[in-house]
């Protein structure tokens, strides 16, 4: 779903509630009923699909411990550790970004919506007679023995036999999400250095609107709240007060979120966040420039109501009205080859071009750069993928991803303009970076190679893997640790798509990227080795090599890639039509490769594996298997 803001003044009213959630709210809070505001998405790259996304109305409620003591606590920290996690889908075509995360004993796995306009995370429970078929099963609390229900307190709202806390999230298009609180283990992936935590989390009852709808399973909420997930990984001192997203650009999607703090690059630029001026992430912005030339605009138009409002999970960006005149014409006036074209919907007043051509790198050509200067003179430069998006319906086409707020004052900043661009939500120190970049690069671009997976809280290499947080699971018995006995060069695998090569060749970096998020690894580690064609039908290899430098593929990541593929826990975006999954192997490190023009690895075809060891639980035709899964846009749901 996409959301925008939209606030009326209600201030008598806004005050006595904001007061009185101050004075009673402490210890977990954050569960009563939220008011919702909306305003409808301008427009959508699915015809006739348009989606909306919501802000609350009203500030989260704080603990009643004073600021300066939560400020000081949270520099008691003691060599914090941090999540690394990659994001998956595309704000355009999904309306949002998800991650994964897994609750419980043993890992139940859920796809959740990075939001930093959501304060509680929850996904779809057991029990849940009105949920929507989303991309997971719904969690099990009666299959966690971890699991413990949030009993009711004088903290917070209670159910009707007053014996559990329970939450509600109210949309005002009827979209709405309420259950029970729980607690239980929570667990951040195998690119995760942080160790699983316990943390409350939500598990509805009851979806309505477009969160019954979506095909992410819920909400990861990251706002400023007590049962938001960076506040109670913030409390228990085991990151920094800190979170950074980085989403893909044009065409490519995913990206990647670390839970923690990082090393900034020299390079990046921030601006100050005053986290008591909006319960909303903000920064403070002053002027926009197009082609160099800073609109003609009073100094304060980006200032009003909550001021500049950053929001990962808003698709696109909304300016008040003065400013958007002035953007508007400010662009148009550099247009000098392109003709003006009507939107994909006609329903919608989009503003749209034609004659760019298709050629991502060669927008700056045709379109002009845009610069964002905040209030301390530091400025983020703007690419065309960073207010432009696709026509759906004209190749070589594109539309402007910033519209007017209606009358609102506010100025609200999805997640279009940070397109390949690391965001740092620094919250310690009260401000916000921005680094741009290529998000589907990150890794190597921070010079940070994939962090071994910790050993689970009050667990041993002796458990079941059915006892193992997911950053574990499958496990490798003992004996497969001694150095030298397994040599995994790499993971291959078929697949077969009903699409003929010459349409999907251009496209093969783009379906390389998606490979790399479905199967949690880095971009540069999917190779594609040989192809062949039959009638309409394309038949590619693919090869996941190590990460880095290395020769050699952990076992675990070799395992974790074998049951995805094994899991159909493999999904691609319905453009690529219907695909199969035909075999897969573990094979030793070549003894020579070609690099083929496309900067591709390419395998001699007569490369045999002189081998297939066990890892685990995974049996040998698991690791040298096939499948008859066909994926299409009807079955992919």
């Amino acid at each position: 779903m996409a959301r925008a803001l939209l606030t009326h003044n209600l201030p008598i009213l806004i005050s006595f509630i904001f007061l009185l959630f101050i004075v009673v709210s402490s210890g977990i809070s954050d569960v009563s009923n939220e008011s919702f505001v909306f305003l409808p998405s301008p427009n959508s790259i699915n015809d006739g699909d348009r989606s909306t996304m919501f802000l609350p109305l009203f500030p989260p409620k704080e603990t009643s411990r004073p600021r300066d003591e939560q400020l000081s606590r949270r520099h008691l920290q003691k060599s914090p550790s941090s999540a690394r996690m990659p994001l998956h889908d595309d704000l355009l075509l999904n309306g949002y970004y998800s991650t994964r995360l897994w609750i419980g004993t043993p890992p139940q796995r859920f796809a959740l919506i990075v939001d930093t306009g959501s304060t509680v995370t929850y996904v779809p429970c057991s029990t849940c007679e009105q949920c929507g078929n989303h991309q997971d099963p719904k969690f099990q609390p009666e299959m966690s023995s971890t699991y413990r229900p949030v009993k009711c307190n004088i903290n917070c709202t209670c159910d009707n036999e007053r014996e559990q806390c329970i939450y509600e999230r109210q949309y005002a298009e009827m979209s709405s999400s309420s259950g029970v609180l729980g607690e239980d283990i929570v667990s951040f992936g195998n690119q995760s250095e942080l160790a699983p935590e316990r943390a409350v989390f939500g598990c509805e009852n009851l979806e309505t609107g477009d969160l019954y709808s979506q095909h992410a399973d819920g909400i990861m909420g990251l706002g400023r709240g007590d049962l938001s997930i960076v506040d109670q990984l913030v409390e228990k001192h085991v990151i920094s007060d800190s979170f950074s997203l980085c989403y893909g650009g044009m065409d490519f999607g995913g990206g990647a979120m670390v839970l923690g703090g990082i090393k900034p690059p020299s390079e990046m630029v921030f601006s100050h966040s005053d986290p008591v001026r909006s319960p909303y992430y903000n920064i403070e912005l002053k002027e926009i420039h197009v082609a160099g030339k800073a609109l003609n605009l009073n100094p304060q138009t980006f200032d009003g109501k909550h001021g500049t409002v950053l929001d990962s999970g808003t698709t696109y960006a909304y300016l008040p009205e003065a400013a958007f005149v002035a953007f508007k014409s400010a662009v148009m006036k550099e247009l000098h080859s392109l003709r003006v074209i009507e939107g994909p919907d006609p329903n919608y007043k989009d503003i749209c071009f034609s004659g760019a051509g298709s050629d991502i790198s060669e927008l700056s050509k045709s379109f002009p750069p845009i610069d964002m200067v905040f209030s301390n003179g530091k400025k983020l430069s703007l690419t065309p993928e960073n207010y432009l998006f696709r026509h759906s319906k004209v190749r070589g086409a594109y539309c402007l991803g910033i519209f007017q707020n209606g009358k609102d004052p506010t100025t609200l900043l999805g997640g279009i303009v940070v397109r390949n661009t690391l965001v740092t939500y620094d919250r310690e120190n009260e401000r916000i970076g921005f680094w741009k970049t290529n998000c589907s690069e990150i890794w190597d671009r921070l010079n940070l190679s994939p962090s071994p997976p910790p050993l689970p809280s009050g667990l041993d290499n002796t458990n079941s893997s059915a006892n193992l947080t997911p950053a574990l699971a499958p496990s490798l018995p003992p004996e497969h640790y001694a150095p030298g006995k397994i040599k995994i060069g790499f993971v291959s695998f078929y697949m077969s798509l009903s699409v003929d090569y010459s349409e999907l060749k251009p496209r093969v970096p783009e379906l390389a990227h998606f490979i790399a998020q479905e199967l949690e690894v880095n971009v540069s580690q999917v190779h594609l080795m040989n192809f062949s064609t039959e009638g309409n039908d394309s038949l590619i290899r693919w090869a996941i090599f190590p990460a880095g430098s290395s020769n050699y593929m952990p076992n675990a990541t070799a395992t974790e890639i074998i049951n995805r593929l094994a899991e159909n826990r493999f999904h691609l975006p319905d453009t690529f039509g219907s695909y199969k999954l035909v075999k897969w192997d573990i094979e030793p490190p070549p003894k020579r490769w070609e690099t083929l023009d496309m900067h591709l690895f390419i395998l001699p075809l007569n490369t045999s594996v002189s081998y297939i060891p066990k890892l685990g639980n995974v049996n040998e035709s698991t690791l040298h298997g096939t499948s008859s899964t066909v994926y299409s846009k009807d079955n992919d749901e």
